[in-house]
């Protein structure tokens, strides 16, 4: 499912994975929520609650889609975080890996605590 995420100063678009986790943020789009940062990430919550599945990471690529599990949140690193090793993308805990974005993720960069994100269906 291609997905698109908003908030006051930009937009990106990107595709959801076929995993339980995913499908099961599928079925609640469109949701509003309110952003949180934490070094180079953006995480927010949504109206999902899921165990970690077989293959959770902590370590991802910058712009993968990850659902943060204990804090029932859609995360998405876009370089370092407070807990990573060099400029790698280390999340706080093992996440579900959930989907990617499309285009460049530093773009997130303009998102600030406590902006509005929408995360929504893509039509097309």
């Amino acid at each position: 499912m291609r997905i698109r995420i908003s908030w006051p100063n930009g937009a990106l678009t990107g595709l959801l994975n076929d995993s339980a986790t995913a499908r099961q943020l599928a079925e609640v789009l469109p949701v509003s929520s309110s952003a949180n940062t934490w070094g180079d990430e953006v995480y927010f919550s949504v109206p999902v609650e899921t165990e970690l599945d077989a293959h959770p990471k902590q370590v991802v690529a910058p712009g993968t889609i990850c659902f943060w599990v204990q804090g029932s949140s859609v995360a998405i690193p876009y370089g370092p975080t407070p807990v990573s090793v060099g400029n790698e993308c280390r999340l706080v805990t093992a996440v579900n890996v959930i989907g990617k974005l499309d285009g460049d993720p530093k773009t997130l960069f303009s998102v600030q605590d406590g902006d509005t994100i929408v995360l929504e269906a893509e039509n097309g």
